[in-house]
């Protein structure tokens, strides 16, 4: 539409009658992008309200700067990429400039290059990367079109890059009709009607006859000042119509009447016209090389059809060009279902198979009057390729349009089970329900019906841990016993963790276990999962001394295996090395896989062994370490959108001791977890609160929270419980909580021959024995610890040991446990706890001053990123390196550095390395 005036409003050219305050927007957007700022935009509104015109607005005022454009297709929705490969393809020589990965993963996503599917989020990076490249040469301006109708591929991807940019001088315009999942959270725009003063001025400029002006009036109002309503209304009507208010009476909704309007317009152009718009409408990339072939396999001849024009509907030219979307609309539900089909089957012919297998594949779907075996294969096919390009909706739609054309019953219930997996991995839960119900109604055998009933336990299970999730697991697996013994094993395991982690109690681990200890031994070699399987069930039917032969052969057959099943069942089976109380190799798993899953881009992933590599940085002290890989997860999670589990950070701050904090979280994830039935969170939350406490010496609240913790079905974390539960009860006298805590410690630590585990247990022992043995016991418990990665252990040890000996009157032989003690926290920063030996200094007659560990001596305080950016850089790695770490482009890594070396006082590398090493910093989680 055409809004645009001079000279319009407060005196200045505003470009757009009536739009100065967007265009300032707009304008100040540009300026900030061409002083090295990025910047986005969604600019959102009504159908007709003026987004394009807006946008085109933009891209005229962009001097100076690289415009790329892409534009939303309602009929490409399903075509995966479809719209970043728009944006990007003027771009695509810049690759080489790319790291491998990022480089092969956009390759194939754009189908030059055969390979695994990438993660979104490792294409995410690589455009962020390409977009940040092609701005080193002057500003860039991205401008995306009916952002509404774009592929839920790119729009994840595209999402997840305007979320990340910041100092790589571009913008991200994106005009939609309302505003998208895709796209929340990013700056908005709203566009709404024109001023009634600027209404009645566009309305008057297209009317030839001066309307009364209470018909003038209830033009503007009906319209609610939407311009492209405004221009096209009065098209339609007769000027007899228009004198008498008529025409806008019997109208729907206003996008109706504009629709209506076109057409009504439509169907007065000659049949040759109207079958060349209908084309055009049904071919989504506006290429004249496929529009003018089919027009001519359907006789229709382009000279004639355009020798008086479209009535500015349709332009003709490098590209086919429709005035508004709504045209299209209005085109294609005018025509006859009849020529619809026979548009898409022309269409479908002149496509090529080769280079575009997928649109033609889409192109004869359409065309299909009914159920079509052959073009239901050929749908398949697509699928199988979106799969291989990492597109999971697509693949999914490709699946369920392929179901609907299945005429084979044979097929429908392997076709339904298909697209309710992918569905399923889509996130569209809802669908894949009903695809399920499908599949079970048209199975052809019960080993059909099974597959039904395991892909309805995934879809409960990725619901959220729930009841419901462990016996549909359960039963799943039980019934594919008799079919798929490997596949059934791999249930029962997921039904176990489902157990553990989740709403489940200890009883339905118990039944859990009981029908797997009855499986069959595997045929040949057992796989690192059937060994953890077996253990985690011997372990709960018959206790650990039967578990842990088992356990152990699990342990080495898991560092042994091949990365892939590490990666694939580290979430259900890392925890073994913990149950065992190995420290070494519970910190090495997920250090294996974490370096693994960032060489492979599975981004999506990474939230879960960041967090299994928190834990066991946590323990051991490295506290700076701790909170960088934290503000790591968060990063990952605001830029991915999978959730992130707080359990490292409720151990941090609550071994930090800092209460506040520490309670405000501790509280917040019982009442959320709490409600979602995510037990395994409470639990969590209720170990650190126990920690915390014991920290603070307040153990009368320490001890109901250690309490409920040891109760909790994650064996796991009720393990480590324990230990709080014996110190506790014990300060407060109750020994009959202390005692028996101390007895299910010795029943889990006893049977493993550890450091660890012996050392936390000579530790309790102690605090229950009599004057000689417990003389003996806090010496076991700190030469153990202290063979171990543990610090804080060891610490609390010479703690405890302190404060016996001062109890016992050996005063000075205490304080040297107890300065040991002190330092050791300050070192590592556990403030409560160095409190706490510090008052028992005093104690002991040692005057002592309150002291806080060294942090690097800087003028100002880094923020989180920073810290990150800065320890990462310190260790060695280049800006493309931690770039790709933290998910932003490396311009934004130099961006961050320049105001870290401003805060540090420094100019170089060289000269931060050595500041950070001299504040006492660790070494950044890798």
């Amino acid at each position: 539409m055409d809004q645009r005036r001079s000279g319009a409003g407060h005196g200045q050219n505003v470009g757009l009658l009536g739009r100065a305050p967007e265009c300032a927007v707009l304008d100040e957007m540009l300026a900030a992008v061409r002083m090295g700022e990025s910047r986005v935009l969604v600019v959102h509104g009504a159908p007709g309200v003026g987004k394009s015109a807006l946008l085109e607005y933009a891209e005229s005022s962009a001097t100076g700067m690289r415009v790329l454009r892409a534009v939303g297709v309602e009929s490409e929705m399903e075509l995966v990429f479809a719209t970043l490969h728009q944006l990007c393809a003027p771009l695509l020589d810049r690759l080489e400039n790319l790291p491998s990965p990022q480089r092969e993963a956009l390759e194939t996503v754009f189908g030059t290059r055969a390979g695994a599917p990438p993660e979104r989020f490792l294409v995410g990076l690589a455009v962020l990367s390409l977009l940040s490249d092609a701005s080193e040469g002057g500003p860039l301006l991205c401008v995306v079109d009916d952002a509404q109708w774009m592929d839920r591929a790119s729009a994840q991807v595209l999402g997840f890059v305007a979320r990340r940019l910041l100092a790589e001088s571009v913008a991200m315009v994106f005009g939609s009709r309302q505003r998208s999942q895709d796209l929340l959270g990013l700056t908005e725009l709203e566009v709404t009607g024109l001023r009634d003063s600027d209404a009645r001025a566009l309305l008057d400029s297209v009317t030839h006859a001066r309307l009364d002006q209470h018909i003038r009036d209830r033009f503007v109002a009906e319209t609610k000042g939407n311009p492209l309503a405004l221009l096209e209304l009065p098209r339609g009507l007769t000027m007899t119509q228009m004198a008498g208010g008529l025409g806008l009476l019997n109208a729907d909704t206003l996008p109706g009447r504009i629709e209506q309007s076109f057409r009504d317009r439509i169907a007065d152009l000659p049949e040759q016209t109207r079958l060349l718009l209908l084309i055009a409408a049904a071919e989504p990339t506006g290429d004249p090389a496929l529009v003018w072939p089919a027009a001519e396999r359907l006789g229709a001849i382009p000279e004639t059809g355009l020798e008086n024009g479209t009535d500015g509907l349709l332009v003709f030219g490098a590209r086919v060009i429709f005035r508004h979307p709504l045209v299209r609309s209005a085109v294609y539900g005018s025509a006859r279902e009849e020529d619809r089909r026979a548009v898409h089957l022309a269409l479908a012919e002149v496509t090529d198979a080769t280079t575009d297998p997928d649109r033609r594949a889409w192109h004869l779907a359409s065309a299909a009057a009914g159920p079509d075996e052959a073009v239901a294969a050929e749908l398949e096919r697509s699928a199988g390729r979106a799969q291989a390009r990492g597109g999971l909706a697509a693949t999914a739609a490709f699946l369920q349009r392929s179901l609907a054309l299945t005429t084979d019953t044979s097929r429908r219930a392997e076709r339904a089970l298909s697209a309710a997996d992918a569905s399923l991995r889509a996130g569209d839960l809802d669908t894949a329900r009903k695809l399920v119900d499908i599949a079970d109604r048209d199975a052809q055998s019960e080993f059909q019906r099974v597959l039904a009933h395991l892909v309805r336990s995934h879809i409960t299970f990725a619901a959220g841990f729930n009841n419901e999730a462990p016996p549909m697991l359960l039963t799943a697996a039980q019934r594919l016993e008799p079919f798929d013994m490997d596949l059934a094993r791999e249930t029962y395991l997921i039904a176990w963790a489902s157990a553990s982690y989740g709403a489940a109690n200890r009883d339905s681990l118990m039944a859990i276990s009981r029908a797997a200890r009855e499986l069959p031994s595997p045929e040949g070699s057992p796989r690192a999962l059937d060994l953890v399987l077996e253990g985690y069930a011997l372990l709960i039917t018959d206790g650990r001394s039967a578990a842990l032969p088992t356990l152990r052969r699990a342990m080495t057959a898991l560092t042994d295996a091949p990365l892939q099943d590490l990666l694939k069942w580290i979430w259900a089976a890392g925890g073994s090395a913990g149950l065992l109380w190995e420290d070494r190799i519970m910190a090495e798993w997920p250090i294996r896989a974490v370096d693994e899953v960032r060489t492979a881009g599975a981004l999506s992933a990474l939230p879960i062994y960041l967090h299994a590599l928190g834990l066991p940085i946590v323990l051991s002290g490295e506290f700076t370490s701790a909170a960088a890989l934290v503000a790591q997860s968060e990063a990952v999670a605001a830029a991915t959108g999978v959730p992130m589990t707080q359990h490292t950070k409720l151990l941090l701050t609550a071994l930090q001791g800092k209460e506040a904090e520490a309670s405000t979280l501790i509280a917040a994830t019982i009442e959320e977890a709490g409600a979602s039935g995510q037990l395994n969170g409470v639990a969590s939350a209720q170990w650190a609160a126990a920690v915390l406490y014991n920290g603070l010496a307040r153990y009368e609240q320490a001890l109901p929270a250690a309490q409920a913790t040891t109760q909790s079905a994650n064996l796991l974390v009720s393990q480590w419980a324990l230990p709080e539960l014996v110190e506790a009860a014990a300060r407060v006298g109750d020994d009959t909580a202390a005692h028996g805590a101390l007895e299910d410690l010795a029943d889990s630590a006893e049977p493993c021959d550890t450091d660890w585990a012996q050392g936390i247990l000579a530790r309790c022992r102690a605090l229950l024995s009599d004057a000689t043995a417990a003389d003996d016991l806090y010496r076991e418990a700190i030469e153990r610890l202290g063979r171990t990665l543990l610090r804080p252990e060891l610490a609390r040890a010479h703690l405890l040991y302190g404060e016996w000996l001062r109890r016992d009157r050996q005063r000075v032989e205490g304080r040297a446990h107890l300065r040991t003690a002190y330092e050791m926290f300050l070192s590592i920063g556990m403030e409560a706890f160095a409190e706490r030996a510090r008052r028992e200094l005093q104690a002991t007659g040692e005057t002592i001053r309150r002291k806080r560990k060294n942090d690097a001596s800087t003028s100002e305080e880094l923020t989180p990123q920073e810290q990150q950016i800065a320890l990462l850089v310190r260790d060695g790695l280049s800006n493309p390196e931690v770039a790709a770490r933290l998910f932003v482009s490396p311009r934004t890594v130099e961006w961050h550095l320049r105001k870290i070396f401003v805060k540090l006082g420094i100019s170089s590398r060289t000269q931060l390395r050595d500041t950070l090493s001299r504040g006492g910093y660790e070494s950044a989680p890798q």
